[in-house]
């Protein structure tokens, strides 16, 4: 997985709060081989009318290939799936920006590079106002700087530093755990010297 620090994208707006994991992904869809992607599984119910065929005034269903979603409170509460985020991903989302987030999809969400911004309601108002002023502006986002700009709105957020290190760096958990592994073999080697009884039979 590739890491990225900056992004200039095409944004799309999705009016809602409370939209979980399984709204992201049915259920129905999750059995898919993931190397056929899961992005057009992404708000499968929600995209269509009464008849199953696209709903053209849905926001997502444009002929262009958005890469920032403004969402609303509560974005990826829900199951613990991580196909919500594949699903995301993807479509070619690279960052959703709102209020709130399910704490288990933001953690998800990082680990395959795509972007959980949180924004406080004032400001993510102020966001969706220029949006709507004139929804072909880009959004830019710069991780090194942590700063956001939509039009005439700008503003500094916040972001966990492990999290900008691994959208940056495109690392999981597992990657950012060998960044330590000098020092893990070292503990495991001063842990051998100091309690052999632990270690019966060494360390492989």
């Amino acid at each position: 997985m590739g890491g990225w620090r900056h992004i200039k994208g095409i944004t799309v707006y999705l009016p809602k709060a409370n939209v979980d994991t399984d709204q992201l992904i049915p259920a129905r869809f999750m059995s898919a081989p993931r190397s056929e992607g899961y992005g057009d599984y992404l708000l499968y119910d929600q995209r269509r009318d009464a008849y199953g065929q696209l709903d053209p005034s849905f926001p997502l269903n444009t002929d262009k290939t958005p890469s920032v979603l403004i969402a609303h409170r509560n974005f990826g509460s829900g199951s613990s799936r991580e196909a919500a985020v594949y699903a995301l991903v993807d479509a070619g989302f690279q960052a959703v920006i709102a209020p709130s987030f399910g704490d288990i999809f933001s953690s998800n969400a990082v680990n395959n590079g795509l972007l959980p911004l949180r924004l406080d309601e004032q400001d993510h108002a102020k966001l969706v106002v220029c949006h709507k002023a004139k929804s072909d502006l880009p959004t830019a986002i710069d991780l090194d700087t942590c700063q956001l700009r939509l039009g005439s709105f700008e503003c500094v957020f916040t972001l966990d530093e492990t999290w900008r290190l691994k959208l940056i760096n495109g690392w999981d958990d597992i990657d950012m755990t060998q960044q330590h592994l000098s020092s893990i073999e070292g503990y495991i080697e001063r842990a051998c010297n100091i309690t052999p009884w632990a270690w019966p039979n060494g360390v492989k």
